[in-house]
């Protein structure tokens, strides 16, 4: 299959880039020698930049073949230049339109992936869609707002292939969501808003593992942190962890900086934005199209800012705005999650699993913990004969 990128005259640039996340990527090279990949198809629709790109590489020198594809705002061309250097397909440039990405991934369908490792499940849905699932055996997705839908469908009898739940390995979600997409949407935030959070207001629409990163971060950097929730265990939660908890049109009027963190369209709808004060910013760290019902009436301010009627700003154009207007999240963080992909993959490959959403195996999730640790240089204790005794009495 011939690629489909911007320019690859772009590649030692990307490969660099892709070089330098290697270095902090210990758990993933030392997974390398443990994977039997030969002579598999995966097709790899996640964020297209240096960390990801590193996963393309050890699933191919594992012995696959890898399809890269990636919607054209979360698509570095560098990286995708420099993989293509390196024998790698991709059908992603950076700019492209909705027709053109689904155009593409319709493109990596027909090349018959036995694999999907999928991002918000749009590749996965689309193959189930248009009937052109052809030679898949599974996939394996990645967050929290692609798993919402493949739940559905295997609860109505529609998914017709095994899902790996990446997204709710240990391994993925206690460090991903809550640490890696925290830090990285408050800080690309601030990169575009100009922001010093000391002293300001910061309204999280959403108290899940990612809201509770979002408030974390921001409360790190000095800014009184508002929860807004419609899960009262949750709301609960928050109350313990110090925050106010309020309706989220109570809250608007006190936010300088509102983030939806819930992965649902229509988080934010115009009624709150309207409620907003002027100079307020809003960023999305959740993960689906709408989640900010974006009003008419937009214009475009600097790359990565819209300003709109009532004063206020809306960041990276209401897309993610870690991976649509930076790098997403930090590379010790993605060594994990990218590594719990590769097991994924690799027990996708070696296990015939019925049609269902599934969760990694605990061996496999443990392995990829007790490797950062090894990598860390941290020791565990390990459960002695009397308290291995004391556990299986059941007392």
């Amino acid at each position: 299959m011939k690629s489909e990128i911007a320019d690859g005259a772009l590649w030692p640039e990307g490969a660099g880039r892709i070089a330098w996340a290697q270095r902090f990527m210990p758990v993933l090279g030392a997974l390398g020698g443990e994977l039997d990949l030969d002579g598999w198809r995966i097709g790899l629709v996640l964020v297209l930049e240096p960390k990801t790109a590193a996963l393309a590489l050890a699933l191919r020198e594992a012995g696959a073949e890898v399809i890269v594809h990636c919607p054209g705002r979360e698509t570095a061309d560098d990286v995708a230049a420099a993989l293509v250097r390196e024998g790698v397909t991709v059908l992603a440039r950076a700019g492209s339109t909705r027709v053109e990405d689904d155009d593409q991934a319709r493109r990596l369908l027909d090349a018959g992936p036995d694999v999907l490792v999928d991002d918000g499940a749009r590749v996965v849905r689309l193959a189930h869609a248009e009937e052109r699932l052809g030679s898949l055996r599974g996939a394996a997705e990645e967050t929290t707002s692609g798993l919402r839908p493949l739940r559905v469908m295997a609860a109505q009898g529609e998914l017709k292939i095994p899902v790996m739940a990446v997204n709710d390995a240990r391994a993925k979600v206690l460090f991903d969501n809550v640490h890696g997409t925290g830090q990285s949407c408050v800080m690309a935030a601030l990169d575009l808003s100009g922001l010093e959070l000391d002293g300001l207001t910061c309204v999280v629409a959403g108290y899940g593992h990612v809201g509770q990163g979002v408030a974390r971060y921001a409360a790190a950097l000095g800014a009184e942190v508002l929860i807004s929730e419609v899960d009262p265990f949750a709301a609960l939660r928050a109350h313990h962890d110090g925050l106010r908890v309020l309706p989220l049109l109570d809250a608007c009027p006190e936010a300088d900086l509102l983030f939806s963190a819930t992965g649902v369209a229509g988080t934010i709808t115009a009624g709150h934005l309207a409620a907003l004060k002027p100079g307020a910013w809003v960023a999305v760290a959740g993960g689906v199209e709408g989640e900010v019902e974006r009003p008419p009436g937009g214009r475009p301010l600097r790359p990565g800012v819209t300003a709109f009627p009532g004063g206020w700003y809306l960041l990276a154009d209401g897309h993610c705005v870690n991976c649509a207007a930076a790098e997403g999240n930090p590379i010790e963080i993605m060594d994990l999650s990218l590594s719990v992909q590769a097991l994924a993959v690799n027990h996708l490959l070696g296990t015939r699993l019925p049609p269902a959403v599934h969760l990694l195996p605990a061996e496999l999730d443990e392995r990829v913990a007790r490797l950062k640790l090894d990598a860390l240089g941290v020791g565990l204790d390990r459960v002695t004969d009397a308290q291995r005794a004391f556990l299986g009495r059941g007392l």
